[in-house]
């Protein structure tokens, strides 16, 4: 048996700037998040002219790659297996992140499933980790027929918290050394109970860029300069400032489509700033899944509270440095 563990992921800010080629026409740009201690754990055994995907007490089987192809529930794993050659076997997925919650979990997903068939075709892990985040990238592109970012393909394969800039050329990742035990102590999150689909919006936002819409194009360069700065905030260990600008960034990023923001995510996001939080967003395209919100750590119970009669399911979940891991 392989087994391979990757991350989901928060996205602090500057998400969306990752979809090529939207983070070049804003030199500067760059995409700061952090890796959370929520597994997605991907193992392959094998068996015999079969195809056996296992996920959330679900079963597929199928004796051939255009059957995995022509169901939603396992397109994904089509696309890898026809793009690396795995070979035939069970697969059994398993993730500690709800059902789109906005946290990257298909994504880690994709590189925890890539790293595994490289340990099945080879004993060992012969792509980089920027090679399987754009490969996952194109393969998610290809499945969905949407252009798709990669930040989420970073924090899975090396933990803690990233600042990924995107430049001509490729992109370039700096990991920064902040104190992510505090980072966690300041940190709540909890899914709206709405599952969210992020390629509807960000097809919607890409198609406007492309045609420099001009209030689009003002609020993704205010997205940019409120990531320039989150880094130096983090380093800093400035949770309040760090919070605020978090704040800023969901203010921008609402204003690009009108299926970003839910009444619901308002609501939870209103009743963390009004109980002490410094400020929140939603995770990913929001449209649902997952909020997320900096707070003193003494007002993170009376925010948990809230959020729960309010219907929201708290995450037990803080950042980890914990990288790829895998067993043969």
């Amino acid at each position: 048996m392989v087994r391979v563990t990757t991350w989901c992921r928060a996205d602090l800010a500057g998400g969306t700037l990752d979809i090529w080629p939207i983070g070049l026409l804003h030199p500067g740009a760059r995409t700061v998040n952090v890796a959370l201690d929520l597994p997605v754990e991907v193992s392959w055994s094998p068996l015999d002219c079969l195809y056996r995907v296992i996920q959330q007490q679900e079963s597929w089987t199928s004796g051939d790659l255009s059957g995995l192809l022509a169901e939603p529930e396992t397109a994904l794993v089509g696309e890898i297996v026809r793009a690396t050659g795995l070979p035939f076997g069970e697969i059994r997925i398993d993730s500690g992140s709800p059902r789109g919650a906005g946290l990257g979990a298909s994504s880690a997903l994709a590189v925890a499933l890539l790293a595994a068939s490289e340990l099945v075709i080879e004993s060992r892990l012969f792509r980089t980790a920027a090679d399987r985040a754009a490969l996952a990238r194109d393969l998610e592109a290809r499945l969905m027929g949407l252009p798709t970012g990669l930040q989420d393909h970073y924090p899975g394969q090396l933990g803690g918290a990233l600042e990924i800039s995107h430049e001509p050329g490729g992109e370039r990742v700096n990991r920064l050394d902040i104190d992510l035990e505090a980072l966690g102590d300041r940190f709540l999150i909890a899914f709206t109970g709405q599952s969210h689909f992020s390629a509807g919006a960000n097809w919607q936002i890409f198609r406007r860029r492309l045609e420099a819409d001009a209030k689009l194009v003002a609020n993704l360069d205010r997205i940019r300069d409120i990531a320039a700065a989150m880094p130096a905030a983090l380093l800093a260990s400035d949770w309040a400032e760090a919070g605020r600008l978090i704040g800023e960034e969901w203010r921008a990023r609402r204003e690009l489509s009108v299926e970003i923001s839910t009444p619901a995510i308002e609501t939870l996001l209103t009743l963390g700033t009004e109980l002490g939080g410094w400020g929140g967003k939603a995770g990913g395209a929001g449209g649902g899944g997952c909020i997320f919100m900096l707070a003193p750590p003494e007002r993170r119970e009376h925010i948990v509270a809230a959020w729960t009669a309010s219907g929201a399911q708290p995450l037990a979940t803080r950042p980890t440095r914990r990288a790829l891991e895998f067993s043969i």
